[in-house]
C-alpha cells in the first residue's frame, strides 16, 4: 500500500527531524511519525463505492454517527473504511499490524517499541485491538482536532502508564524508541548521553514546579506559550 517513491521521500524528510533542545521538535517528530498510518489509510487505490458494513465480528458504528463523533467527512470515512477493511478483514487492527507498518516504513531501524507505544495511545479501551471507530477517532483528534485536542493526545502518548503524569523514565523510553526507530540514519549522530540530554531539556521547559513530574496542566500551559510548538501543529493542517 505504501508507494516506494512517496515512502522514500517522507523517510528522507523524517530522518532530519530528530528533536533538538526545544520540545517543539519532539512534537513535530511525533506528528511526522504518523505518516506511515497516513499512507496506510489514504493511499488506497481501489475504486470508489458505497460505504458498506461487511465485518462479521466487529461492525463499526453507522456512518452518520461517525461523522458526528469525528471531523471526517462522509467521503473520507468511506475511503478510510475501505482501506481499513482491505488491510484488516477481521475488522480490528492489532499491535502486530502497527509493527508491520512501521517496520516497512523504517527498515533501517527497530520500530517495534515505538509502534507499541503508538498502538497503546490509540487503544483507548485497553483490549489489545483497535476497532474502526477507535482508529478513526484517534486519527480525527490528531489530524483534525483543536489545539487542545492535539496537545491532550500528545500528553497521553507520552504518559505511558496513563497515571496523569509524565516522568523522566517515560520520556526516556519515548526518546530511546525514537532513536531505535531511526536506526543508523539518525542525524546528528547519537551518542550515549543524547536521549537523556533531550529529556532534561524537555523537563526544564515543561516542569514548572520542578517536582520531577509533568502534569497535563503544565504540559498544556508550556506548549501554548511556545511559538514553535504552536507553529508545528498548524503546519500539519494543510497536509491532512
Amino acid at each position: 500500500m505504501l508507494s516506494s517513491m512517496s515512502q522514500s521521500q517522507e523517510y528522507r524528510g523524517f530522518r532530519q527531524l530528530m528533536p533538538g533542545d526545544e520540545p517543539g521538535g519532539l512534537y513535530i517528530l511525533m506528528l511526522v511519525s504518523l505518516f506511515p498510518l497516513y499512507y496506510w489509510c489514504f493511499t488506497d487505490e481501489t475504486t470508489e463505492d458505497e460505504f458498506e458494513i461487511s465485518f462479521v465480528c466487529h461492525r463499526p458504528d453507522d456512518l452518520e454517527i461517525l461523522q458526528e463523533e469525528t471531523e471526517f467527512s462522509k467521503k473520507e470515512l468511506q475511503f478510510l473504511y475501505r482501506a481499513f477493511k482491505n488491510e484488516c478483514p477481521s475488522g480490528v487492527v492489532t499491535e502486530d499490524v502497527f509493527k508491520l507498518i512501521y517496520s516497512q516504513f523504517f527498515p533501517q531501524g527497530d520500530s517495534s517499541i515505538y509502534a507499541h507505544y503508538l498502538f497503546e495511545a490509540f487503544d483507548t479501551n485497553r483490549n489489545g485491538c483497535l476497532s474502526f471507530k477507535e482508529f478513526v477517532a484517534g486519527l480525527s483528534l490528531i489530524l483534525r482536532g483543536s489545539i487542545y485536542d492535539r496537545l491532550n493526545w500528545a500528553f497521553n502518548f507520552y504518559d505511558l502508564d496513563k497515571d496523569g503524569f509524565i516522568t523522566r523514565e517515560e520520556m526516556m523510553k519515548i526518546m530511546k524508541s525514537i532513536y531505535s526507530l531511526m536506526g543508523k540514519y539518525v542525524y546528528p549522530s547519537i551518542h550515549d548521553d543524547t536521549p537523556s540530554e533531550h529529556v532534561e531539556n524537555f523537563f526544564q521547559k515543561m516542569d514548572r514546579n520542578h517536582d520531577g513530574l509533568i502534569t497535563v496542566e503544565e504540559f498544556m500551559e508550556s506548549c501554548q506559550k511556545d511559538a514553535n510548538i504552536m507553529r508545528s501543529m498548524r503546519l500539519f493542517d494543510s497536509v491532512f
